[in-house]
């Protein structure tokens, strides 16, 4: 059972409320794929020699709002919650310690601050901080948009990963 409310932007929205719609599409459609899993099938790996699972995913995607949002967007200095310099994708090594409930929250707390950050910006508005990729400010419109590229990419893995835990299909 699907608990996870899900929206289409309307499709005559304004710019904003339609690239601010199609983010929370993309972030509940990652929660849906999560929903009535244990946290052992949510550590679950799709198939060797890959290590995605749907928990390493939600951990990721916490990281990149924390990136795209706090480092960058407002400047600030936002160390890293799940990787380090000795596990660089440690987002997606979840241990038998890590559990859904603090992965799910810190990804939601994530999403909290990326929302207020973002209140702040309008569309034009250029970023405090650089990404990793250029010196270059980015605008909120970029912003919103790779982050939507960023999930829909990523809720296609979720697919996949899914079916392979449970056989379960679609959403």
């Amino acid at each position: 059972m699907t608990t996870t409310e899900r929206r289409m932007p309307a499709p005559d929205a304004d710019e904003r409320t339609m690239l601010e719609g199609w983010l929370d599409y993309h972030r509940h459609t990652l929660a849906q794929k999560c929903e009535g899993l244990s946290d052992a099938q949510l550590r679950t790996a799709s198939v060797a020699p890959s290590e995605l699972s749907l928990m390493g995913l939600v951990r990721h995607m916490a990281e990149v709002e924390r990136n795209w949002f706090r480092r960058v967007l407002a400047g600030e200095d936002a160390g890293p919650l799940y990787y380090s310099d000795e596990d660089r994708d440690g987002e997606f090594h979840p241990t038998e310690a890590d559990t859904w409930q603090e992965a799910y929250a810190t990804w939601q707390c994530e999403i909290g601050v990326a929302r207020r950050i973002a209140a702040g910006f309008g569309l034009d508005g250029l970023s405090r901080g650089r990404s990793r990729f250029t010196e270059q400010p980015y605008s909120l419109r970029w912003i919103y948009t790779h982050m939507i590229e960023e999930y829909a990419r990523h809720n296609g893995h979720a697919d996949l990963v899914r079916e392979r835990v449970d056989g379960a299909t679609g959403y």
